[in-house]
């Protein structure tokens, strides 16, 4: 308990800690705007044109800026003592290690995933009160309906962050911590759908920015069916965050500080 206070205390009194939470902020706002601009948009197209008119949905910006921050708080929860030689005081501190290193993964599991539910809720129900009773199809369905998908997404958020730590604990780096998720969010999916078929929807289904649909039962796009059922979809992603906590952990108690 001693080590998860200092922990905590660590991050919320980093200025990067409050930096990646006020551009989580900011994306709600985004979506607040978005959900306006829908409603708007809706309100000056025809009548016989509004059955046809489809737009993403209300939490669409922040689905776009989550994965971003969770990834920069979770390495920077760690390459940022090694970038200003604190790492040492907490190792002298908390000399067990692995107690250390997992004290550090549980509060930034702690962190993100809550500010990920709060924020996917906020923009989901804002946005829904925002466009009001319009039958936009993505704005359709009531929040209770979406519990599955706001709940995967504030967890693929948390596991997000934890990859980001464990890369972290492994290059010592911010900037190669959050490249490395950066690699793994947005260079990977277009290579996967480069692979000819089947294979091109096999390997995207169990890539990170796949797993949040498929999670909470998602009807697959066009010529992109999803290969995972909920269950394995939610294995997978935790597999990720296993794989980076071993990887840091193993770095992190072996190499010198």
């Amino acid at each position: 308990m001693d080590a998860l206070a200092a922990e905590w205390h660590k991050l919320r009194s980093v200025k990067s800690t409050a930096w990646t939470l006020a551009a989580l902020a900011g994306s709600v706002l985004l979506c607040f705007l978005w959900s306006w601009f829908v409603a708007r948009h809706w309100d000056g197209r025809p009548p016989g044109e509004r059955a046809s008119m489809r737009a993403a949905p209300a939490e669409q910006p922040l689905v776009l800026a989550l994965p971003v921050c969770a990834a920069v708080l979770g390495a920077l929860a760690i390459t940022s003592e090694y970038a200003t030689g604190m790492i040492r005081t907490s190792m002298a501190t908390v000399p067990a290690r692995p107690r250390l290193f997992a004290a550090k993964a549980v509060v930034v599991a702690g962190v993100v995933l809550p500010a990920g539910l709060a924020s996917v809720t906020a923009a989901v129900t804002v946005g829904r009160a925002i466009v009001g009773g319009r039958a936009v199809p993505s704005f359709a369905e009531p929040v209770t309906g979406q519990v599955p998908h706001l709940l995967g997404l504030a967890v693929w958020a948390a596991v997000i962050a934890l990859v980001g730590y464990g890369a972290g604990a492994v290059l010592r780096s911010t900037a190669g911590a959050i490249t490395a998720v950066v690699v793994l969010l947005m260079v990977l999916p277009p290579l996967a759908d480069l692979l000819p078929g089947p294979w091109d929807a096999r390997a995207g289904s169990v890539l990170l920015t796949r797993l949040p649909d498929q999670i909470a039962a998602a009807p697959a796009a066009p010529g992109g069916a999803e290969l995972l059922s909920p269950t394995g979809a939610v294995a997978v992603l935790l597999l990720y965050a296993a794989v980076a906590l071993a990887a840091g952990a193993f770095s992190f108690v072996r190499r010198d500080s």
